[in-house]
């Protein structure tokens, strides 16, 4: 089967920094995009970042420009998102994705991890 794992989530207070890490699993992520989606409850799942397979490409919400940083090390088979100047309305799970295709459209992702706990907060 192949898996997603997430971690580097937990907490912190506001304005501190956080590094996800998005590992797979009996698949290599050379040839994926991968995104960052993250939900809060209550809420829709929200596209967060996105990083194409060469890592040439990377796009944001416009919510968390200039704070969010993804990135991908393929001879890790890993990818990054690096979080500064976190505010209390990051709190959420965050869970990352593979696609063939590039785009934060969540419905184009086709492996999913099942997602790491980020709250924010003094």
């Amino acid at each position: 089967q192949l898996q997603l794992v997430e971690s580097g989530g937990g907490l912190v207070q506001p304005g501190g920094s956080l590094r996800l890490s998005c590992a797979a699993s009996r698949f290599t992520l050379d040839y994926y995009a991968i995104g960052w989606f993250r939900q809060a409850p209550g809420k829709e799942r929200e596209g967060v970042s996105c990083i194409s397979s060469s890592g040439d490409s990377t796009n944001y919400a416009d919510s968390v420009k200039g704070r969010f940083a993804i990135s991908r090390d393929n001879a890790k088979n890993t990818v990054y998102l690096q979080m500064n100047s976190l505010k209390p309305e990051d709190t959420a799970v965050y869970y990352c994705a593979a696609s063939l295709n590039y785009g934060l459209d969540h419905r184009q992702y086709i492996i999913w991890g099942k997602g790491t706990q980020v709250t924010v907060s003094s």
